[in-house]
């Protein structure tokens, strides 16, 4: 193999890039990655496998949520179905569609085909964590279609105990008209959300972001906020005529 090649941030020189190898020394790199790799895989199993037997806590179902027709309940949201999956999206209230939060809006628009869901009963949605009129003209700008709430009449109590307003996913499980929540997760677990990155994740130069453990002279250019706490008002994508930022990962 040779050493890799090295270069700096102008925009105008090629980035580094990795060593040239034969077929048989490239397979055998990959080789012993892919020992890695799968005692990943069999760690997140082993990670689900646990939070499947993690006990639950029970939610007041009567709790107020409000969407199009109005005040609903949070066991409404669940539209009949044995669980719900609810994205809480911060919200800046008063902002234009380009100053809404971009981590919230990256995830969010990966969420598109909800039919898998439902075929295990399952049901995705949005509580925004701003006004419903506000936040749905923002949802309806993005072309998004998953069921929208504003969780702002009992957003307090629906994130007890955690930040209210940044980001979290909760999960729900329903029995007749009792309401648990039997999981969340916050800050970069959203990134469940996202198969942006996992695909980035694949590629030589990764996420290309500050943060990242890469070789000298490989492409970092892509900086932001960190995600520990509520992110400020940013450009959220170039539909809305700016260039999208990510957020620096923090556990």
């Amino acid at each position: 193999m040779t050493e890799h090649d090295s270069s700096t941030q102008d925009p105008d020189r090629a980035p580094a890039r990795p060593p040239v190898a034969d077929r048989a020394a490239f397979e055998a790199e990959v080789a012993r990655l892919r020992l890695r790799e799968k005692a990943h895989t069999r760690e997140g199993d082993a990670i689900a496998a646990a939070r499947r037997r993690l006990p639950m806590v029970e939610v007041d179902a009567t709790l107020e949520l409000s969407g199009a027709d109005g005040p609903v309940t949070l066991l409404d949201a669940f539209e009949g179905r044995r669980q719900l999956i609810a994205y809480y999206f911060m919200w800046h209230e008063g902002h234009e569609a380009a100053d809404q939060c971009e981590g919230c809006t990256w995830v969010t628009n990966q969420v598109r085909e909800l039919g898998f869901l439902y075929s295990r009963d399952i049901t995705y949605a949005v509580f925004c964590q701003g006004p419903y009129e506000e936040s749905r003209r923002y949802r309806d700008f993005m072309g998004w279609e998953m069921p929208w709430y504003s969780a702002l009449p009992s957003n307090d109590e629906l994130l007890t105990g955690r930040q209210v307003g940044s980001m979290h996913i909760v999960c729900y499980l329903r029995e007749g008209d009792r309401v648990y929540e039997t999981y969340w997760t916050t800050l970069r677990g959203v990134e469940v959300m996202d198969y942006d990155y996992a695909l980035l994740d694949l590629t030589v130069y990764g996420r290309q972001e500050l943060w990242e453990d890469s070789p000298s002279g490989w492409p970092q250019t892509m900086d932001a906020p960190p995600r520990s706490t509520p992110c400020a008002p940013t450009a959220a994508r170039s539909r809305s005529g700016h260039v999208s930022r990510r957020a620096a990962p923090t556990t």
